[in-house]
Formats: C-alpha cells, structure tokens, sequence
C-alpha cells in the first residue's frame, strides 16, 4: 500500500479521506495487534526498575497495553491509537472521529479550533516529533546500558541513537533475529528472538 506522505494529507482532502478511510477500516495495517511476551517481559523490567525507559519506534501503544506507563515510553513515530490537531495539538480519541466519517463522510476537523486532525503518528515528510527525539537523545546520553530490540538499526534519526549511548560510555547489547550493521561495535550481540531472550532473562 503506497504510503500517503504528510504533504499530500495537509493540502488534499482526497488524501485525508484515504487516510481514514484506511484507519477505520484496519487496512493500515496495525489495528488488533495484541502484547506479547516480549511486550510483558518489557513491562515487568520497567516495574522492577531495571528499565528507566523505552524508545520506539513502533506506533501500535503495545507498550503501553502491556503495562509500561506511558511517560516511560518515548514515541518517535507517534502513535495510532490517537489523533491529534496538527494546529493546537488536542488529543482526539478514533472513537469519536469514526462514526461521523462511517456514516456521514465527514473529515475529522479539532473541535477546539477547526484545525486539521490526523492520526498521531509521523507520515513521510513529516517532521520528527522535537521533544520525542529531545528525550530520546538525553537518556541515551545519560544511560549504561542501551538495549536495541529488534531493529534492523537502518531507519535514522533513530538508528543513530545506540551509537549516542556507546560513545557516552553505555554498554550497547543488540537482540535482533539478522545481523546489523552495529554488531561490530556493540558488547553483546544475540541473534534471537526477543520474546525468547526477554523470557528467559524475567524467568
């Protein structure tokens, strides 16, 4: 499915009702995902302390599902169990949007100032989230110990962030099923799945 780039969805109203239409109707692709044990392995290291927070890039609010409180989890892709106002930045929850643009075609516009609302994930050409990355990059520089999980580490600015840690003295360990390209620099490196890795080390 060919992405709608954000250019397209702020100035054609075509390309807005794609877009929900594409949201409402699941075809976007991340609507009934369920936490695994992945996810809850996550969790538990958070609530025992052993994890201050949780970067991804992921937009499906699994962590968050899975019991990671929400200001321990750093979205820099957004997220889509939301929308938001791209003028004044109210949240607005899908419930509310889906039946007026279902039954009556009408495009999500904020109910506080008219602005346009879109879901509240990063499109393509959109610009990163500032305080997302702010936050990302401070605990990156602040941690000692950086764990990346299942990233191919190709997708920046993200996939600069392990390197900010390693060069700031964190120990860098990578769980990914293929190798990366940052496995030669890393001090622990397992080519496994991350729910089976995370399993064992909460077991």
């Amino acid at each position: 499915m060919k992405p709608i780039d954000f250019g397209s969805f702020m100035h054609h109203e075509d390309a807005r009702r794609e877009a929900w239409q594409r949201t409402f109707s699941g075809a976007a692709g991340w609507v009934g995902a369920k936490a695994n044990e992945g996810h809850f392995a996550i969790a538990h290291l958070v609530g025992i302390g052993k994890i201050g927070l949780v970067i991804t890039q992921n937009v499906d609010n699994l962590h968050q599902d899975a019991g990671v409180p929400a200001h321990q989890v750093i979205e820099l892709h957004g997220n889509a169990s939301y929308a938001t106002c791209l003028i004044c930045g109210l949240r607005h929850e899908l419930a509310d949007l889906r039946d007026p643009f279902l039954e009556q075609g009408t495009l999500p516009t904020c109910r506080a100032c008219g602005g346009i609302v879109k879901s509240a994930t990063i499109s393509f050409g959109q610009p990163m989230p500032v305080e997302a990355m702010r936050r990302a990059d401070a605990a990156s520089r602040e941690c000692d110990l950086f764990i990346v999980l299942g990233s191919s580490l190709l997708v920046y600015p993200a996939a600069a962030l392990p390197m900010v840690a390693k060069s700031n003295g964190a120990a860098l360990v990578i769980v990914n099923r293929e190798p990366t390209d940052m496995d030669g620099r890393s001090d622990l490196v397992l080519h496994a799945e991350i729910g089976d890795v995370l399993k064992a080390i909460v077991t």
